[in-house]
């Protein structure tokens, strides 16, 4: 579809009142720059990209380009379906009522599991134990810890999943510590622009 069709129709549904912000999920840089040229930058308010401490793709274009216009991060996946609690074990199946468990739910998997990754986690889980805190709170700190990132979408199964996540978002991580995970996590995240599962590439006019 040309971009033009897509600007004009979220300027329609702002218009009608039908929406009051807009934002785009998993848009390239050529795309993000596009959009703008056209419409302007006050149309968008939000980005929507994958983002957590295994993939790292958003922080070399994406992050810099938005915040120059002043459009925020709405993070997806921040804790890398559910990799960076550390509930998967290197060498080991995984646990039976896992999300990669499900054929259904296991759809993205290939993006962010292998041994190499598990092993990395399972290095950043001493880094935790000694901060005092969970795996999940040191994942979802350290994506909250970029001003560019307004909010990090996450799920949960039980209410104390949801007390935890939201803790994290009082959660300052040192800058000691961030360099012991640069360092745990070694070359395994994906940090080169990386077009996104089911993105097209390029830029469409009429």
């Amino acid at each position: 579809m040309p971009i033009e069709d897509t600007l004009e129709a979220f300027l329609k549904v702002v218009e009608e009142g039908k929406a009051r912000y807009i934002g785009f999920s998993e848009w390239t840089p050529e795309q993000i720059r596009a959009a703008i040229d056209i419409a302007g930058p006050d149309l968008f308010v939000s980005s929507q990209p994958q983002y957590s401490m295994l993939w790292q793709a958003p922080e070399a274009e994406v992050f810099g380009l938005c915040a120059a216009h002043g459009i925020s991060q709405i993070v997806w996946s921040p804790l890398a379906q559910g990799v960076l609690t550390g509930k998967y074990r290197p060498g080991q199946p995984v646990p039976e009522d896992s999300r990669f468990a499900s054929a259904d739910m296991a759809v993205s998997q290939d993006l962010v599991y292998s041994d190499a990754t598990l092993e990395a986690v399972q290095r950043l889980v001493p880094l935790a134990e000694e901060a005092g805190m969970s795996m999940t709170t040191l994942a979802l700190a350290w994506v909250l810890r970029r001003g560019e990132v307004a909010s990090a979408i996450t799920g949960a199964s039980r209410p104390e999943q949801v007390r935890g996540n939201a803790a994290a978002s009082a959660v300052e991580l040192s800058e000691d510590l961030l360099a012991a995970v640069d360092r745990a996590l070694g070359d395994v995240p994906v940090s080169e622009p990386t077009l996104a599962p089911a993105a097209q590439p390029g830029v469409k006019h009429r």
